[in-house]
């Protein structure tokens, strides 16, 4: 089965969350904000968070791997939200207010996926580490 444009974009948040091994109360909350909060997100049951989660662990627990999510959410994201899904999946990653390696290669292999040139990225990965900078 297909994925909804909406669960995409939620498997892309909950991967980037857990892609250092655990995923923080600052990551979920994150999450959470975010689907309640982007319009890209309107018209989405909130009750079916938690379903959607579970689906994309499972999924990335089987047979198909991080490899298989990744594949699942590209392929259901329209071109024009591709930079958008790059987006929030950096905001995820930076949510906890620190990038681990792994972290890092994730990001790597969600930007390698989508259809969106570097620059974008990089501006992407630029304004998240502006939001995120800590004043001291």
């Amino acid at each position: 089965m297909a994925l909804s444009t909406h669960d995409a974009l939620i498997y892309l948040m909950i991967v980037s969350a857990w892609s250092d091994t655990t995923m923080s109360e600052e990551e979920l909350e994150r999450i959470e904000d975010q689907i309640v909060r982007l319009p890209v997100f309107a018209g989405f049951d909130t009750g079916r968070l938690e379903e959607v989660a579970n689906a994309c662990v499972d999924l990335m627990n089987g047979a198909a791997g991080l490899d298989g999510v990744l594949d699942a959410a590209v392929a259901a994201l329209p071109r024009r939200l591709q930079d958008t899904a790059y987006a929030l999946a950096v905001e995820i990653a930076a949510s906890d207010l620190r990038l681990e390696q792994e972290e890092l290669r994730y990001l790597e292999m969600v930007r390698d996926r989508l259809d969106i040139d570097r620059l974008t990225t990089a501006a992407i990965e630029a304004s998240a580490r502006a939001r995120y900078r800590l004043a001291h």
